[in-house]
């Protein structure tokens, strides 16, 4: 469970992604403070994705079921494979969202209202 002298969380996403907008609204209905970093307007910053791919929730980063996914060929998901984090650089929109953090630890990747009570 968060400190709830400190709870600040950033949340990571595309605007127009359902689970992004659902996890903004649960945090607003909620008042909690936060954040939101919108990777098609902001980019993504490398350092930082590179710290989540190794992380503990690192292997659920690269979204397979996304419409970006599909539409990459076999040589291109073989290359996601083998190294995701260019890949994400390249396409952000293959990023699982929201990317839910309370500084640098990963508390959430896709949103799942039960779990992030948890946090909250």
């Amino acid at each position: 469970m968060l400190n709830e002298d400190r709870i600040f969380l950033h949340v990571y996403g595309i605007r127009q992604c359902d689970s992004t907008r659902h996890a903004l609204k649960f945090l607003d209905t909620r008042k909690v403070p936060h954040q939101f970093h919108d990777f098609r307007e902001e980019g993504v910053d490398g350092a930082l994705l590179k710290r989540w791919l190794e992380s503990a929730h690192g292997e659920y980063l690269l979204n397979r079921r996304s419409t970006t996914w599909r539409g990459l060929s076999e040589t291109e998901k073989q290359a996601a494979n083998d190294d995701p984090l260019s890949t994400l650089l390249a396409h952000p929109t293959l990023i699982k969202r929201p990317v839910i953090t309370d500084g640098d630890v990963i508390l959430e990747v896709g949103f799942s209202p039960s779990s992030l009570e948890d946090y909250i």
